[in-house]
């Protein structure tokens, strides 16, 4: 596990509390406190040495409409319901070392949306919006300008040169994000092929699903979305009132398990758990009709969480021994509570993808492990306000507005929170903020807050991961990896392979030096 120094000091400090609300540890009255603290980070950064090795495996976890201010309000939350102040707390992304911000737009649209930047990073092409795997040659639902516009995705390549690939997602499996990953579709929204236009349908275009099982030969795939994959006479096995809406009579799941050994379907947490890694080269679990629940609405018994989705795949991936890529997503829904306006939702779901990066990295090693965190892009979510220290992320302001009502910490831009009635908004206490669907204020009335336009952020570790640096175009992001990982079009990269010569795993590094810099050795 990839302990760090922060979290040693963080555990050893004891809080106070003061009567105007703020929250700090005594020892933070004392520069040497923080002095010490920048020596550690110094320390660190001066030993950071790039890996100039080939990186075996290949995994990509996409924070779906993850902005720098959700991940901020994300990290104090998970240092608060730790019992924390909070801000003071680490995620594991937080922990990488290289650091770069991503340009977001899509060729034809400011604003980008999920299709057109998964085609960005992971086919290397920047597309237009609502578009998956064309180039921007496609318009979006002009499916016959589709053809000849096809771009390959960085898990279809890594599955050409020999390698095991999974998407792992809390939405359904053909959703904007996974879909670009193996789909080439001039509309993001073709599930099924129940959904497909006349003009696609003369044109010979094939929906998402389809494409899902027949394109490209994936090892695992967890998500949602069994309505699109079965036709309209098969019952859901979970809720009896609804069936599959496929017009063309196939089950595609059937379809996906031909000519495969050792393969399973699954479409609940109990076959999932009785699913053996050992015996499994391939693995399909469809949770939901459509998009998993929430985090905070979860069933643990019903269906598995992100980080168990991970741990499960990686398990099943790793007995490769050309390695294997891996695309999770949560989706699950971070950008789907952002468009509600329901803040503490999209926290929530950024903890647990935070989970599901810290299992992964106790199952992988940076040796030989390229591992990538971004966000496809932003959401007009703000998180600022004038507060104590410890303030609790979704409270509200000490202080009043100047229509002598309270605020919360975190608004939206725009959105379903418009409160604004008669030119009066109503004011807010910290019981009605912190509720599951309490609804931030937004300050222009929309049914569905936007996605932002602002850069997101890149962190990675591992090999050659020093690359992402500076400000890049998104494209750039599975260019990297595709070069880290000496797959086409970087075949002849001549990267060494990865060096496990080191005896003393880089996680041990830090917690040892963090000790040490605690009890003052440095």
């Amino acid at each position: 596990m990839a302990y760090k120094p922060a979290f040693i000091l963080i555990g050893l400090l004891t809080f106070t509390q003061v009567e105007w609300g703020m929250c700090y540890s005594e020892e933070e009255l004392h520069a040497s406190y923080w002095n010490n603290k920048a020596r550690q980070a110094l320390h660190t950064a001066l030993n950071v040495q790039p890996n100039l090795h080939k990186a075996k495996n290949v995994i990509l976890f996409l924070g779906d409409g993850m902005g720098v201010p959700t991940v901020t309000a994300a990290r104090i939350l998970k240092g608060q319901l730790a019992g924390h102040s909070g801000e003071e707390t680490s995620l594991v992304m937080d922990t990488f070392p290289h650091l770069a911000l991503s340009k977001t737009y899509n060729v034809d649209q400011q604003m980008p949306d999920s299709a057109g930047t998964a085609t960005a990073y992971l086919c290397g092409v920047k597309a237009n919006y609502g578009t998956l795997g064309v180039t921007a040659a496609t318009p979006r639902y002009n499916c016959s300008a589709s053809y000849g516009n096809e771009v390959t995705s960085i898990l279809h390549r890594s599955k050409q040169a020999g390698k095991s690939v999974g998407i792992v997602t809390t939405t359904r499996v053909q959703h904007a994000s996974p879909g670009a990953s193996y789909a080439h579709s001039a509309n993001r929204g073709w599930y099924s092929d129940s959904d497909l236009t006349e003009e696609a349908l003369e044109n010979g275009c094939r929906d998402i699903s389809y494409q899902l099982v027949h394109n490209t030969e994936i090892n695992v795939i967890l998500g949602g979305g069994r309505q699109y994959m079965f036709p309209r006479n098969v019952q859901d096995p979970e809720y009896k009132s609804e069936t599959g809406n496929r017009n063309d009579g196939q089950n595609l799941v059937d379809e996906w398990m031909k000519n495969k050994k050792r393969s399973k379907y699954v479409w609940n947490k109990a076959q999932f758990d009785n699913v053996n890694p050992k015996n499994t080269d391939f693995l399909i679990g469809l949770f939901e009709p459509k998009d998993c629940r929430y985090e905070l609405d979860r069933d643990p018994s019903l269906d598995p969480s992100l980080s168990e989705m991970v741990d499960k795949a990686i398990k099943i991936l790793s007995k490769n021994p050309k390695g294997f890529f891996l695309f999770v997503e949560d989706k699950g829904r971070i950008d789907h509570a952002h468009h509600a306006g329901r803040a503490k939702r999209s926290l929530y779901e950024t903890i647990e993808f935070d989970k599901a990066i810290g299992r992964a990295a106790e199952l992988t090693s940076e040796l030989d492990t390229l591992t990538v965190v971004t966000a496809d892009h932003s959401h007009v979510f703000a998180f600022g306000g004038g507060s104590a220290r410890g303030n609790p992320v979704l409270g509200v302001s000490r202080s009043l507005a100047e229509d002598n009502k309270r605020f919360t910490m975190a608004v939206y831009g725009n959105g379903p929170g418009y409160q604004i009635i008669n030119g009066t908004r109503p004011d807010v206490n910290a019981s009605v903020s912190s509720d599951n669907d309490y609804r931030q204020q937004a300050t222009v009335p929309l049914d569905s807050e936007t996605h932002g336009i602002d850069d997101v952020a890149i962190y990675a570790k591992g090999p050659m991961s020093h690359l992402f640096h500076g400000v890049q175009e998104q494209n750039y992001i599975a260019h990297v990896m595709a070069y880290a990982a000496c797959v086409e079009p970087y075949e002849e990269c001549k990267l060494p392979e990865p060096n496990h010569a080191t005896s003393i795993h880089s996680s041990l590094v830090l917690v040892i030096t963090g000790v040490l810099f605690y009890l003052g050795t440095f």
